[in-house]
């Protein structure tokens, strides 16, 4: 806050206004010393707090309903963004989640069929005549046993 003292000047000129150049300099030294002196005692939320007295009443009232406003409004968006998030994400849980592990498993399904068909045709391939005959050897007559080296 701001001191304020009640100089009583020693010239009585006649003119309340009228004043010397000494006493202008003095009192110009006197509100610099105030002034660093406030500046080291008060704070920020006290000057602005002093600022009230300056603000007219009607004003202040019409800054103040504006921000009401403007908090209601801020509120009340955010809870219904709130609400549309929480019934995004609790219907991904309910109906996304089981949807996707249905189909995972159908994918896996399919792939183990697959997997077994495979398998199914690898061995009837086995199982199955040579559709093609080695080289040197004849389909009706059995060969004879022939040592090695002959």
């Amino acid at each position: 806050m701001v001191k304020v003292e009640i100089v009583e000047e020693k010239d009585n000129s006649g003119s309340p206004y009228a004043s010397s150049s000494s006493s202008r300099t003095s009192s110009s030294v006197s509100l610099s010393s105030v002034e660093s002196e406030a500046s080291v005692d008060e704070t920020l939320f006290d000057r602005i707090a002093a600022l009230k007295d300056i603000v007219p009443p009607t004003t202040r009232h019409n800054i103040s309903t504006r921000i009401a406003n403007t908090a209601s409004v801020v509120k009340r968006g955010s809870k219904l963004i709130g609400n549309i998030i929480w019934i995004l994400t609790t219907s991904t849980l309910l109906i996304g989640l089981p949807l996707a592990l249905i189909v995972e498993d159908e994918a896996k399904v399919e792939a183990q069929e697959k997997e077994m068909l495979e398998q199914q045709q690898g061995a009837q391939q086995m199982m199955a005549p040579s559709l093609y005959p080695q080289p040197g050897s004849e389909s009706g007559q059995p060969k004879a046993l022939v040592p090695p080296g002959f």
